[in-house]
């Protein structure tokens, strides 16, 4: 309430009273058009300090809350998001994180179906959101705190420039504390202007604004369900109404009205108020560091009870230690508040050391923090005894409530300290901070230049930090690098470095930050397997995934990792059994299921192999790779029509998954649907131009006779992958049939002498010199491929007939007889090498020996023309002969 007159009598000074309460009534806006002006500096102040984030990237938790959620997909159904938690799990699943947020995921949601998943659109609407809470909070300082609207506007600009708010803005799934905000500001508006007309006028109490009321408890509810620290509007109402219910009678006796209070309690206005505000700010990673807190609990009961003195003096020893941590949390919060200078994304895993004496410095800040509270505590009470200085009421009740959520003294929660935590709380903060910079300017009167300008100062230091600070948020590299430079001792920033580079493959990197990671906290189980995943000696990778199991048995991806070095080292017993562990502990853990499956198919388990991808997909239906996988054991095992459907449904769920087009183009290559093969090859390239899409449809042109198109495609992949000796080698053959030998030839030889032992490659140069006519190096290339000793039967019967033909193409048609002979031995499926025998024969005259040999062909290509043909010779030249002899 704005203070009375001074002096006059009663009716005068009521009169004056409710004039002015009614003014105070007026929108603002309306009052004074000057206040425009200063709602668009403070919106643009505000937009300009975060125009740089929006060129940010999805970065740390934005990938799993919105990338990876299944209920922001435009095509997931609305109900989805109200019964699952912030990332995407069923709140009654043992792995939900119990962070209930529903309507922050349908703005997500939302986002997506306007602009896709561009994250620009993302960060404008953080950055529009922050101006509008900037915006609203001037309007609620200028309407229920400040009786200057200067004040409310300088409010308005501290909190539009301060580096607190920079992970709530710039960190996308921030989101959820900007929103809650702003609806936290709307219900508490909402409800001030439902009982405002309570306290004025000669007659209390007249009837509250029932519309406004439920207005109020409508925003609450839908700040509460954006993120749980909403509910707390209710408290800071309740609060807020009880001190002016108390100022009013005050005013009331003081007046001489004498009318008995038939008003409900406050609390009956909000039937939501009777609440439990147990809802628990469920931070992404609280599982994941369980184990950096838990010396900060005391055993159970029945723990205690079993307990010897010495064992009870340690827990209770460590129950003290935890007071003392949670207490100086308190003070650090506030000092992130006064002064941001260190700031970083993750303040967990060794961050804060554990105070654990009465002795450490710490503690005074502790101590101080809770003077400065007390003092500020009576100032209020006092204040207000006076009716005058409401800001500081509303300041501790903005600064206070919307933390006790986060603070740890009440509830654990999931994180140590959170920045994006104190972007609600900063509001009662800046409003504090402007009450006193106005005592101070009133307390120095001539000096006030000097104030002024020590308060403008500050607002550029606010935002030359936080435009700095956005500058960190725009990437995973610059984010993750930055947590290491600020704290350098903070275990989990290393390991969050240490994934990225492993994604990026700098794996030199990786391995020291791991390590790193593990010095700083031993017991980092993630880190050891992670350290295993990139070590080259086997040895070593099996110790770390050992470690890591025994520091967590449930590891399931240390048990996933074990279980394929295992099977790597044809330990397939030890190998399943560790995949079905795996798969027990991560049910959702689709890799398993594929690598344990496609373990099972090889040890020709098939049923069983089945029923692991069955489950998998039962348990992971949104993961494409799993389909994907599952297609490729169905045309395996014969069901190349089911493997269509699972192909195209991985396609369907991941539209980049361009391994799934490349075998649905092999599937339909196989069935001879070549058109279709050639389309699927064609989208996967649209997806990406790499080498593995490239060759095989090279290889489609090149076996059907499109040896243009092939040329054109082999030369972009050897381009794409010249290291790569198989598509080389493809672009050599393509050249050889296309009579570019020389170019075929020169690259051809280049293989072997980066691989000696290439026996294609001798295949190809011995085509190469017999198209050439060089029948004696095709023949010496043949030889060494020989040499080489291969141990297919068929690849020996092919270099065998090869070789026949360039002896017989030299005329040493004895020689040709003999290595066709030695071709059928070990092929005696080897239809060419049988009718080239014949035709030996043949030539030399041997009729009866080419007939037989001639026949042994036709057996094995009925429909052979040739053959048809050189036995009606051989028929055509014994009638002749016949003939000749009848004659003579």
């Amino acid at each position: 309430m704005r203070g009375t007159a001074a002096g006059g009598s009663r009716s005068s000074r009521e009169s004056r009273a409710l004039l002015q309460q009614q003014q105070q009534r007026r929108p603002p806006w309306a009052a004074r058009p000057g206040r425009w002006g200063a709602a668009a500096a403070a919106a643009s102040l505000a937009a300009l300090c975060y125009w740089n984030s929006l060129r940010g990237e999805f970065v740390h938790d934005d990938v799993w809350a919105i990338v990876n959620n299944p209920d922001a997909r435009p095509g997931a159904p609305l109900a989805a998001a109200f019964a699952d938690d912030f990332w995407g799990k069923g709140m009654a699943e043992n792995t939900s994180h119990k962070s209930y947020r529903p309507l922050c995921i349908l703005t997500f949601k939302l986002n997506i179906l306007l602009a896709g998943m561009n994250p620009f659109y993302f960060h404008a609407v953080n950055v529009v959101l922050h101006c509008l809470v900037t915006l609203v909070l001037m309007y609620t300082c200028d309407k229920a705190v400040f009786k200057d609207s200067r004040l409310a506007f300088v409010t308005a600009l501290y909190f539009a420039v301060h580096p607190i708010h920079t992970e709530a803005v710039t960190g996308i799934v921030g989101r959820a504390d900007v929103l809650a905000c702003l609806l936290f500001l709307l219900a508490f508006l909402s409800y001030n202007r439902s009982v405002d007309q309570l306290y004025v006028g000669e007659h209390f109490p007249p009837t509250a604004s029932l519309p406004f009321l439920l207005l109020s408890l409508f925003l609450g509810t839908c700040a509460m369900l954006v993120k749980e620290t909403g509910i707390t509007v209710f408290g800071v109402c309740l609060v807020y109404d009880g001190f002016l219910l108390s100022q009013n009678r005050r005013r009331l006796r003081n007046g001489g009205v004498h009318q008995r209070m038939a008003r409900q309690p406050a609390a009956s206005l909000h039937p939501s108020l009777q609440l439990s505000s147990s809802s628990r700010e469920n931070g992404k990673h609280r599982v994941a560091h369980k184990g950096t807190w838990n010396s900060y609990h005391p055993a159970s009961p029945e723990e205690q009870q079993r307990s010897s003195p010495s064992v009870l003096a340690v827990e209770l020893h460590l129950s003290f230690c935890r007071f003392l941590t949670y207490s100086y949390l308190l003070a650090f919060n506030a000092w992130l508040l006064l002064a941001p200078v260190t700031l970083c994304y993750d303040w967990q895993v060794g961050s804060i050391p554990l105070v654990d004496s009465i002795w450490d410095v710490r503690n005074f800040a502790t101590f101080l923090l809770a003077g400065v509270m007390l003092l500020l505590g009576l100032h209020c009470i006092v204040a207000f005894k006076k009716q005058e200085h409401r800001e500081v009421l509303v300041g501790l009740l903005f600064l206070v409530f919307p933390f006790i959520p986060a603070s740890n003294l009440f509830f654990r929660v999931g994180f140590v300290v959170a920045e994006r935590v104190l972007y609600m709380p900063s509001m009662g903060y800046c409003i504090l901070l402007v009450h006193g910079l106005n005592k101070l300017c009133t307390w120095l009167n001539k000096w006030r230049f000097t104030a002024v300008t020590t308060s403008a100062l500050l607002l550029l230091l606010f935002s030359w930090k936080t435009v700095k600070q956005n500058e960190i948020w725009l990437s995973r590299e610059s984010l993750f690098r930055s947590g290491v430079q600020t704290l350098p001792h903070n275990a989990k920033v290393h390991y969050n470095y240490a994934n990225f580079l492993k994604d990026q493959g700098r794996n030199r990197e990786a391995i020291y930050h791991y390590k790193t990671a593990l010095e700083l906290y031993p017991r980092h189980a993630s880190a050891l397997n992670n350290l295993g995943t990139l070590t080259k000696d086997l040895v070593e990778a099996k110790e770390y995934y050992t470690r890591a199991l025994q520091l967590n048995p449930q590891h399931n991806r240390a048990l996933f990792n074990l279980g394929n070095l295992l099977k790597s080292q044809g330990k397939t017993e030890e190998a399943i059994l560790l995949l079905r562990d795996s798969i027990q502990y991560g049910p959702e853990f689709a890799d398993a299921y594929s690598s344990l499956a496609s373990l099972l198919a090889e040890q020709d388990q098939l049923k069983e192999a089945e029923e692991v991808y069955q489950a998998g997909i039962e348990n992971c239906p949104e993961s494409s790779d799993l389909h994907n996988n599952y297609g490729v054991f169905l045309v395996d095992t014969g069901s190349p029509e089911m493997a269509v459907s699972h192909y195209q449904k991985a396609i369907q769920l991941s539209p980049g998954h361009h391994v799934a087009m490349v075998n649905l183009g092999r599937l339909y290559r196989s069935l001879g649907k070549n058109k279709d093969a050639e389309a699927w090859y064609k989208r996967a390239l649209k997806v990406a131009r790499k080498a593995e899409i490239l060759s095989p449809l090279g290889a489609l042109y090149y076996n059907t006779g499109r040896y243009e198109d092939a040329l054109k495609v082999y030369r972009e992949a050897a381009t794409l992958q010249p290291s790569n000796k198989e598509t080389r080698l493809a672009l050599a053959q393509v050249l050889a049939m296309m009579g570019q030998t020389k170019e075929a030839e020169q690259m051809t030889s280049h293989i072997v002498m980066e691989e000696a032992e290439c026996l294609e490659c001798y295949r190809l140069l011995s085509a190469i010199y017999s198209k050439q006519e060089n029948y004696n190096k095709a023949l010496e290339a043949i030889d060494k491929a020989l040499q080489l000793k291969p141990k297919d039967p068929k690849v020996i019967s092919e270099l065998f007939f090869t070789k026949g033909n360039q002896l017989r193409e030299q005329n040493h048609l004895d020689k040709a007889f003999e290595s066709y002979k030695v071709a059928v031995d070990f092929n005696p499926e080897q239809a060419q090498a049988w009718m080239n025998m014949g035709g030996i024969e043949h030539i030399k005259g041997n009729y009866i020996a080419a007939r037989s040999y001639y026949k042994k062909a036709l057996h094995l290509v009925p429909n052979s023309k040739l053959l048809k043909e050189n036995l009606a010779k051989l028929d055509r030249l014994e009638k002749r002969l016949q003939e000749v002899q009848e004659g003579g």
